[in-house]
């Protein structure tokens, strides 16, 4: 079988995407009953024009940095193509490509008060399973 990958934002023209990456595991309260697709675990801030982010989860502050990959990824979607019955062509589209990740590496630093925003730029939710929250920072 034959699986042709497709783009049709032109080159070099393809959405920027980011991947956040966490030490650890991050789980979900024990009450939650719903699915895990669009849940909010979190806000990314950049505090000013450095590399540096900050991930707050809860009462919880991380402190990261942007790094750029080695090889960039590709984001992909499957595309089937019936022929009558059966679907026997498939295509891959090109959605989006990654460049750079956000890492944090360190603990966590516990905040005593509520969680507050140090910057004047707009927050960004981070959310599970969701493509709008994969997009880069």
């Amino acid at each position: 079988m034959q699986i042709r990958v497709k783009c049709n934002c032109g080159e070099r023209n393809c959405e920027e995407w980011g991947v956040v990456e966490l030490q650890g595991v991050v789980e979900p309260q024990p009450g939650f009953q719903g699915s895990l697709a669009n849940l909010q675990i979190g806000t990314l801030c950049r505090p000013s024009s450095q590399e540096i982010y900050t991930l707050t989860i809860g009462y919880h502050e991380l402190r990261g940095s942007k790094v750029s990959l080695k090889k960039p990824l590709l984001v992909l979607k499957k595309v089937k193509h019936m022929d009558g019955e059966s679907c026997s062509d498939v295509e891959l589209q090109v959605v989006g490509i990654i460049r750079h990740k956000i890492l944090f590496k360190t603990r966590p630093k516990a905040l005593i008060s509520k969680p507050q925003i140090t910057s004047r730029e707009k927050p960004k939710a981070i959310m599970l399973g969701s493509a709008a929250s994969n997009q880069a920072v």
